[in-house]
């Protein structure tokens, strides 16, 4: 979602930091750099691993710092405390015994929620002077927000992970007619929101694919996830979005067939009647439509 549909993000960006930009900002996507740890596996010997930060984007000014997260984590804090250096470091300004390091706004989004899940994440930077600065950020819970919240906020980035909430239930096979409710609710506002161009043919395809990815990855092919996933997944839905962009094919298909069919029709010294001819029995076009090409095509060929 961040490499394809990066506009999603500034509502939740917005959301979280209290912000106001326009849907139409400019939002550029930061390259999520890393850093390699050592860890002790079960068997007691150590291996190295590379920790990546999920999200990291620019809005005008601003840096942001975006961690993804199922569940509580103790190593969260000291991880976003690399992360951020690590973002802080690109924007660093220095000079002769000087530097500033501007540190990005960061927060951390959990999908589920337990006892121990913290309200906000802390990191406290001590100094030999006896100076402590904490570094903190609310976290972002999702259990915490209603299926209306993330309409009327175009929260849009949470809706996959939504589903989530009921994942007993479904990966247990239980009722699950609350789940499905849920789910009926976000696609008709979907479509709602679709139709009032507020989401595109690509990012309504997208958001409901993300759905039924989690979806059948809590399902892990069980009775449940066939129900679920028709919901998003539904003639009416994919005809409303995908037939469009099937539709968009074709005709360029149809287009480019058409163009070189007039270009090699002009070349051979073919006239008008001729070169009609062709496009009916080459591809199928009606005269009318034919007649619309080489007027289109024609004219720049000549």
């Amino acid at each position: 979602m961040k490499s394809k549909h990066k506009r999603l993000f500034i509502s939740v960006i917005n959301d979280t930091f209290g912000k106001k930009y326009s849907m139409d900002v400019k939002v550029e996507t930061l390259p999520s750099e890393g850093y390699l740890t050592e860890s002790e596996t079960t068997d007691g010997s150590k291996e190295i691993e590379e920790q990546i930060s999920d999200f990291v984007i620019k809005i005008e000014n601003e840096i942001y710092l975006l961690e993804c997260q199922s569940y509580h984590d103790g190593s969260m804090a000291i991880r976003i405390a690399e992360y951020a250096f690590i973002v802080a470091r690109q924007f660093a300004v220095w000079d002769i015994g000087h530097a500033t390091i501007p540190m990005p706004r960061f927060s951390v989004i959990y999908i589920k929620r337990t006892e121990k899940t913290p309200k906000a994440t802390t990191i406290t930077f001590t100094f030999p002077d006896g100076q402590e600065v904490d570094y903190e950020s609310a976290n972002v819970i999702l259990e915490e927000f209603t299926k209306e919240d993330i309409v009327e906020k175009r929260l849009f980035p949470y809706i996959p992970f939504y589903i989530a909430r009921y994942e007993k239930e479904i990966a247990s096979e239980k009722n699950i007619d609350n789940a499905a409710e849920d789910l009926e609710y976000f696609r008709n506002e979907m479509v709602r929101l679709h139709k009032n161009g507020e989401l595109s043919d690509a990012e309504i395809v997208d958001l409901m694919g993300f759905v039924n990815t989690i979806i059948t990855h809590i399902t892990n092919g069980n009775d449940n996830e066939e129900r679920l996933v028709n919901i998003m997944g539904g003639t009416v839905i994919e005809t409303e979005s995908e037939k469009l962009i099937r539709k968009g094919k074709t005709e360029g298909k149809v287009e480019g067939k058409a163009e070189q069919i007039i270009e090699m029709g002009q070349e051979f010294g073919l006239d008008d009647d001729d070169i009609l001819r062709r496009l009916q029995e080459k591809i199928g076009l009606s005269l009318e439509t034919a007649a619309a090409y080489l007027e289109r095509y024609g004219k720049q060929l000549v």
